[in-house]
Parts: C-alpha cells; sequence; structure tokens
C-alpha cells in the first residue's frame, strides 16, 4: 500500500510546486508551543502564537494508532517504514461506523495535474463509504494562492478549504482567524475520541493548527526530517567510477569532470536548495528565526551561511556545470534527470519512489540515490527540522453542525492509518476499477493514475510513514537516509509554532526570492544581496526582530 500523498514528509503532490521557487519559502508557518502575543478580538487581526499550557487545553487527546507495526520505527524525526506486504485480505476496520449523514458541502482544495470528472467512480466510492456527499471545488496547485486569497477576501467561502503552509503569507493568516470557525467544541480533549483516526494524529502537528488562540486546522503531520533530497544517479556514478562527493569542493570538482556540454550533458541542476543544507543557511519564513549561541536573535539572511550557500551556487553555475535549461528556470529537471541529461538534482522525497518505479519498465538498469549531506567544510552538516505540519483542512464560520461533523467524518475516514481498509481506499480507490492486484501488491491501472490523486489525502493524514509494496527498497532507503540525516537536526527557535506576524511586515522578505534567483546566474552582484541585507534591517527587520524578541521572551523558545 503506497502512503497518501501527505503521509511522507514530502508527499507526490508537492512535485510540481517544487519545481517553482516560492517553495523555498514553504515552511512559513509553524505549530507546537503556541500563546497569543497580542490583539483579543475575534476580527482577524490576532498576531504572534500560542503555546504551553494555553495550548496544551485546546489540543485534542492524543491516542495512537496500533494497527500495522513499521518495520523501521521513526527515529531521529524520521517517518516510520513498512517494507513488508500487508495482506490485503486481512486489512483492519479503522472507521467500523459510517460518522457521515450524507448532506453535501463543498471542498476547495489544490490540485496537481487534471482533476477528474466530478462525480467519478473514487469520489463516488469515498463518499459512499464515509457517508458524505462532497462537491470538490480542485484549483490549479500552482496559482492557488491566487486563488485562496481572492476567495477568503469574498463573502463567498466553501464549506471546507485546504489551505498549504507555504501560502501563509501576507494576509491569509489573519484571514484564517476571521474566516474559520474553533474546532474546539468538536475535537478539544476527548471530545476527538468520537473520531479515533483525527485522534492519532501526533500532538506537535495539532499544536500547529492553532490560529488566533483556537483549533482551527485539521493537520496533515510532516516528519521533521522531511529535508530536501538531493539525487544523484547511481547507475551512471557506478559506471564511471566516481565516488560520491563528500564536500562543497569535491562536488564542484566532480560536476566539472561530469560535465560535457557537447554531449548535452550536465552535472546537475540548479542545487539552491541543497546548497542551504550543506552550509546549514536556516528556512525560510517564520523558522528562519533563531537564537544563536551567542543569544542574539537573527534571521537567516543575516548568517553568513545564507551568503557563502548563494556563494557557492553561483560557481557552480559559473563553472558551465548546471543545465542551460535550469538556467533558464524551464522544463522539468526530474525529466532531464531520468533521461541522462542531469547527474544531480534536488527535489522532494517523493522522486525516489516515482521515478524509481517510472523508469522500472522501460529502463530496468535505471537507479536513484540521495547523497547524504555534508557540511561546508566536509564535515557534518547542520540541517534545520521541517515543522511538524504542511498543510490544514478549515471549516467556514457560520457552517451547519451537520456540515462540521460531515467535514470531520471525511476528515476521519483520510487519516485512517497504514493497513486498514479506509487507508487502502483512499491511496488506491476500488479494487477492479483503479487497480489490480498482482503477486500481492495492488496495481493502479489508469483510470486509477487519473482519479486517486490529490483530493481526499489533503483532509488529514496519519503520523508520517513511507510504504511502498511493490518497491520496499526504495521505502527502505528513504527512511534510513532520513534516520542517518536527522541525526544531524537541530531546531530553531521558532520551531513548531504557528506564528502570525504584524501584516505591516508581510512584504518585507519577498524581495529575496527573485535576488537569490538573479545573483547566483549572475544576473546580479553579491553588493545587490549585501545592499538587500541593509535595506531589510532598515524597512522594517530590525523591529520585526524586537516583535520576535518580545514574542519568544513570552513563550518561550520551539527548541
Amino acid at each position: 500500500m503506497t502512503p497518501n500523498v501527505a503521509s511522507m514528509s514530502l508527499g507526490p503532490s508537492r512535485r510540481s510546486f517544487l519545481a517553482s521557487t516560492a517553495v523555498a519559502a514553504a515552511a512559513v508557518a509553524g505549530g507546537m508551543p503556541l500563546l497569543t502575543a497580542c490583539g483579543e478580538s475575534d476580527s482577524g487581526s490576532r498576531e504572534g502564537t500560542t503555546s504551553g499550557k494555553a495550548a496544551d487545553k485546546l489540543l485534542p487527546t492524543y491516542v495512537g494508532s496500533k494497527v500495522a507495526q513499521p518495520d523501521l520505527p521513526a527515529k531521529n524525526g524520521s517517518a516510520a517504514g513498512y517494507t513488508g506486504r500487508v495482506d490485503l485480505a486481512a486489512l483492519a476496520t479503522s472507521v467500523p461506523d459510517k460518522l457521515g449523514t450524507g448532506a453535501a458541502f463543498t471542498i476547495m482544495s489544490p490540485f496537481w495535474g487534471a482533476p477528474p470528472k466530478p462525480k467519478n467512480a473514487y469520489y463516488t466510492a469515498l463518499d459512499a463509504a464515509a457517508g458524505t456527499k462532497i462537491t470538490w471545488q480542485n484549483q490549479d496547485g500552482n496559482t492557488y494562492g491566487e486563488k485562496l486569497g481572492a476567495v477568503l477576501a469574498s463573502s463567498s467561502i466553501p464549506d471546507m478549504v485546504v489551505v498549504p503552509s507555504w501560502e501563509l503569507g501576507g494576509k491569509i493568516p489573519n484571514a484564517i482567524n476571521a474566516k474559520f470557525m474553533d474546532l474546539g467544541p468538536y475535537l478539544a480533549g476527548d471530545k476527538v475520541k468520537k473520531y479515533p483516526n483525527l485522534a492519532a494524529i501526533p500532538s506537535d502537528a495539532w499544536r500547529m493548527s492553532i490560529f488566533g488562540g483556537a483549533l482551527r486546522g485539521i493537520p496533515l503531520p510532516s516528519a521533521a526530517a522531511g529535508f530536501i533530497v538531493p539525487y544523484y544517479r547511481k547507475d551512471i556514478f557506478d559506471e564511471k567510477g566516481w565516488s560520491v562527493p563528500k564536500s562543497p569542493d569535491e562536488f564542484l570538482s566532480w560536476a566539472k569532470e561530469a560535465t560535457s556540454a557537447k554531449a548535452k550533458v550536465y552535472a546537475c541542476g540548479d542545487m539552491s536548495w541543497s546548497a542551504q543544507a550543506i552550509f546549514g543557511t536556516r528556512p525560510a519564513g517564520t523558522l528562519g528565526w533563531n537564537i544563536g549561541d551567542d543569544g542574539k536573535l537573527t534571521y537567516r539572511i543575516e548568517d553568513p551561511a545564507f551568503l557563502e550557500a548563494l556563494e557557492w551556487v553561483r560557481k557552480l553555475f559559473d563553472a558551465g556545470v548546471v543545465h542551460p535549461d535550469d538556467r533558464a528556470r524551464s522544463g522539468d529537471v526530474a525529466q532531464r534527470f531520468t533521461a541522462g541529461k542531469v547527474l544531480a538534482f534536488n527535489g522532494d522525497m517523493s522522486a525516489w519512489y516515482s521515478k524509481t518505479a517510472e523508469q522500472a519498465q522501460s529502463h530496468p538498469d535505471f537507479q536513484i540515490d540521495a547523497m547524504d549531506y555534508f557540511g561546508s567544510d566536509g564535515g557534518d552538516p547542520t540541517l534545520w527540522a521541517s515543522q511538524p505540519a504542511v498543510l490544514w483542512s478549515l471549516i467556514r464560520k457560520g457552517a451547519s453542525k451537520e456540515t462540521v461533523e460531515n467535514a470531520l467524518a471525511a476528515a476521519n475516514f483520510s487519516a485512517a492509518p497504514y493497513g486498514t481498509k479506509e487507508r487502502m481506499l483512499v491511496d488506491y480507490g476500488v479494487e477492479g476499477t483503479h487497480y489490480t492486484v498482482k503477486d500481492g501488491v495492488p496495481v493502479k491501472n489508469d483510470q486509477g493514475n487519473s482519479e486517486v490523486i490529490n483530493a481526499w489525502s489533503s483532509l488529514a493524514a496519519p503520523a508520517p510513514y513511507v510504504a511502498h509494496p511493490d518497491l520496499p527498497d526504495v521505502a527502505r532507503k528513504q527512511v534510513e537516509w532520513q534516520q542517518r540525516m536527522g541525526a544531524f537536526m537541530k531546531k530553531t527557535s521558532t520551531y513548531g509554532m504557528n506564528i502570525v506576524e504584524p501584516a505591516r511586515y508581510a512584504n518585507l522578505r519577498s524581495q529575496f526570492e527573485q535576488l537569490e534567483l538573479d545573483y547566483v546566474r549572475g544576473h546580479k552582484k553579491l553588493s545587490d544581496v549585501q545592499q538587500a541585507i541593509s535595506t531589510w534591517k532598515s524597512s522594517g527587520g530590525d523591529k520585526l526582530r524586537d516583535w520576535y524578541k518580545e514574542l519568544l521572551d513570552k513563550n518561550g523558545s520551539g527548541n
């Protein structure tokens, strides 16, 4: 049984938008310790976070699932791993009674790819099993932020809306406080036990679901060791006798040797995301703030590592080892990778499985593997933990009690754990219609690949896990890589906090995304980046630092 799209730390549904630079700022929000810093009205103007005992009072009671114990338990912030086969004839039942009443409601959700037709066999089967009647308003995931902002600014909001963490910028956090309801009366404390699969979601993810002092979101949990992966073509490395680089200098030296512009083969794509990990740069967004060993609170762009990472990526571009299409930011680097035109690229965890499965029949010698991260000096790296939740489904204020209960019924169904009939239905659809079983392993057909994607699995998810019954070795490698890398993981001072910054600072850091792209490609000078950092400080960065210092003084540090 393959995991649902959000059950891995970075699920398949994030593949296409990870190709866009907007995701460099993916971890914009957080959620563990949480206390409101200011603003007590319910008008949507609440800033800050909620932590400690104030947050604990709002959380659902945690009751872990005992279904299908993993072969590789979670360790060092990794997902759990399942490398054995599940007996499909003996799947457990996690929703013995339909909790939905069949009342109709609407859900707006991001969707990557071509959405299936309404009332398709997959949607129909899920509604029948969960007792729901959902009208899906699937929106293009690559432009979802624009649509989300427009909908939240309007007076017509769907009954349920899915909000990814990477869209929590600008006015959207305040709109969440103003437009979506407090789910505490339905889920806080032991009330959640009506929905056992929601009760099994880790508490850290629920803490991140507190917006404006209320439990408003139903989370998709994420593994803390959910790092971007530096992939390489192991089959070609083995053929050429290349050793996997273990320092920035070794990587550049290998890249020059491996690149042949004449043959149109280049060492790598844009390695900016991996560079941030190599040089220990903190993530963008609220996770970028941290109190150092010297006791000073700084933002990521003030850390020398920020410039060091950019300068190294600039060296790769200047050396001509980056594919021209990556310089132009066109096409799909993962396709260039499978075609052997690019030998290393950085992407989310899902590419490990998806590319292996994609190439299995036509290119059986194809092998994708991941480099272990090294530090800037070739020693151990410093990696920063991902937030414990990456996406939420929320219910609009004013929704009827029946609508709320049906929405929660759908979320409870979609959060079913691995090894259950409900998880099987969410992930694969209906046997004979969406998949067949070959040698005990479910295999999707064309209808399954076109319908069983991107929808139900966005409503909620179980604790992070990885499972690929058809390619169990890939699942093992994924989890073991996370566990190895997780040993070098640290948490920033704002880890686990769902922080709403003052609206006056909403666009303060927006200039850096394009500036970083331009600098590594040689279109801007280092002095331009340094000037931008100075401007950031004088135009509000220093005042925002004071705001964060007060917040951390009141609420404590996330690390």
